[in-house]
């Protein structure tokens, strides 16, 4: 052998799972290039070696596939980095409204951003304020009068701004509500109280809130890749792009400053100008376009989903029966789904309740008459409610559902006590169902609603407990093997990828990560625990290593 035929690294003494099912462990893998090489025995894989061959003996370390996002928003995780964390425990340490305050005055302080500059702050969560409501304008402007502040809710489906925010933006006592959105007024008025819901946050989306400065955005997409890569992750997915995130990874690409695999997918509502003129499923520059992002409901702990039974404890203000409310009319999910089929672009859509789950199902039937016949994987994006008779469409349908696994630990104990109650919320993210069905599905974060812990949602997924300790639906647990594959293999079937990434196998890119244990192998309940040593893109550590 020549010495451009050796191996460049060869991984040997330790835990190996390949997520091959034909070879699910193997002792020893060779990289070659970003490729793997060979998998076998250590004497046979031993046989790539040369002089200048790394040999990396992992003791009690794992090494698995490099993690695929299920679903997020890598240019929202990067975004975010500029605005103040307004999370509670564990993610922050904001617990009443007061403290929300003072976090955004300290960092008004902090950064001695003068009058008219924009204050921005992320995921504030009434579900785990003392006072248990959103912030309003009138709590903002204790903030200050002088500087527009606004600041998202943590699953990103709600807003408040204070009165400036809103004067700037042009939301007053004549602004009506938009399609798919509300915008709460003050008991008995016209008069906006500062909270915005879904669609309706679009008002600070069109130039009136200043993008970051180039510099910013560029040095924020790289500590957004060290995060995930820090994580374990590998390929990313921005899963609701506008213009600008396109742009923005578009020219990260081809500048080379990607160096995870990004797969992003166009906000529907822009979704022709983004897509039309442009290959979708095939990378450059470690990014590629996936396809089209529907949009049909919103957030269950915002209750905004859209549910076919009432909320358990429906919001202030509305009536007993409740049930959240669709983004979209039948016909344009329909209509947006037939134009995906007939341009060739997948189509993920965002279904948090079991009613637009099932507008979702129609329209990908209708979509997939007018157009049969090619391998479309549309994906249900968090399918968090969805029944068992939703199940059997899927596997009928082809459907992919992509399970906010993560749930049940942040938001568990609030859907069983407020949002679903025990029935329904004891089957959120009813992974148990979909395997006994053999439904291929994946798992995701939806960062940055929640951190993207790739350990955490593989427990998550595994022991179903809740912050209290509660186990929620025991029957709708996973074992370690099937979670693994929902966050490797399987997150790469749901993006065209299987061929050439999410399992150990002799071709593939070498997209590896090292654990501190076997996942297989310790305690379910330390599973979360496992630290990520090492994370390999392409034969390259972006993560850890010497």
């Amino acid at each position: 052998m020549t010495q451009s035929e050796f191996a460049d690294r060869i991984f040997l003494g330790g835990p190996i799972l390949t997520m091959d099912e034909t070879r699910p462990t193997v002792e020893a893998v060779a990289i070659r290039d970003g490729l793997i090489l060979a998998t076998g025995s250590e004497a046979d894989v031993l046989q790539q070696r040369g002089p200048t061959t790394i040999v990396t003996t992992l003791g009690e370390h794992a090494l698995l596939p490099g993690f695929v996002d299920g679903h997020g928003h890598l240019s929202h995780v990067a975004s975010g980095l500029g605005s103040v964390n307004l999370a509670g425990p564990p993610v922050g340490a904001v617990t009443d409204i007061e403290g929300l305050v003072a976090e955004l005055r300290r960092s008004l302080v902090a950064r001695a951003l003068p009058p008219g500059s924009w204050l921005l702050g992320r995921g504030y969560d009434p579900a785990f304020l003392v006072e248990g409501r959103h912030p309003t304008r009138d709590d903002l402007d204790r903030v200050s009068h002088e500087h527009p502040v606004y600041i998202t809710h943590v699953s990103g489906h709600l807003s408040a701004a204070n009165s400036l925010a809103l004067e700037m933006a042009g939301v007053n006592t004549e602004t009506a509500d938009p399609a798919g959105g509300v915008i709460r007024r003050r008991p008995g008025s016209r008069e906006p109280d500062g909270v915005l819901e879904e669609s309706a946050m679009g008002f600070f989306s069109s130039g009136v809130i200043p993008p970051p400065s180039v510099a910013d955005a560029h040095a924020q997409l790289a500590e957004a890749q060290r995060i995930y890569a820090a994580v374990g992750l590998t390929t990313a997915q921005e899963g609701a792009m506008f213009p600008a995130d396109l742009a923005n990874l578009e020219s990260a690409a081809s500048e080379g400053r990607l160096f995870i695999d990004v797969v992003g997918y166009a906000f529907w509502a822009q979704a022709r100008v983004m897509l039309s003129d442009r290959e979708t499923g095939r990378y450059s520059g470690r990014f590629k376009l996936g396809g089209m992002k529907l949009m049909l409901d919103g957030s269950p702990q915002g209750k905004t989903a859209w549910l076919t039974k009432p909320y358990h404890l429906v919001p202030d203000g509305q009536s007993v029966d409740y049930r959240g409310y669709p983004a979209m009319t039948d016909e344009q999910a329909f209509g947006l789904a037939e134009t995906a089929y007939r341009q060739g672009w997948q189509v993920i859509a965002h279904c948090n309740g079991d009613a637009a789950a099932d507008q979702f199902l129609a329209a990908v039937e209708r979509a997939e008459q007018a157009h049969p016949g090619h391998d479309r994987r549309p994906v249900m994006i968090h399918a968090q409610t969805v029944r068992e008779d939703q199940l059997d469409r899927m596997v009928e349908l082809g459907v992919l559902p992509s399970f906010f696994a993560s749930h049940i630990y942040y938001w568990g104990d609030y859907h069983r006590d407020s949002v679903l109650g025990p029935e329904r919320a004891s089957r959120i993210s009813p992974l148990g169902s979909a395997a006994r069905r053999g439904l291929r599905f994946n798992l995701h974060n939806d960062s940055p609603v929640v951190p993207p812990d790739m350990l955490r949602l593989l427990w998550c997924a595994v022991e179903r407990r809740t912050r209290s300790g509660a186990v929620l639906g025991a029957e709708q647990s996973i074992s370690v093997m099937e979670a693994l594959r929902a966050i490797t293999i399987d997150a790469a079937y749901a993006h065209f990828e299987d061929d050439r990434k999410g399992s150990i196998v002799p071709g593939k890119l070498a997209d590896l990560v090292i654990l501190g244990a076997d996942p297989m192998r310790v305690a379910t309940a330390d599973i979360q625990h496992i630290p990520v040593v090492e994370t390999i893109k392409e034969g390259v550590a972006i993560y850890g290593g010497d």
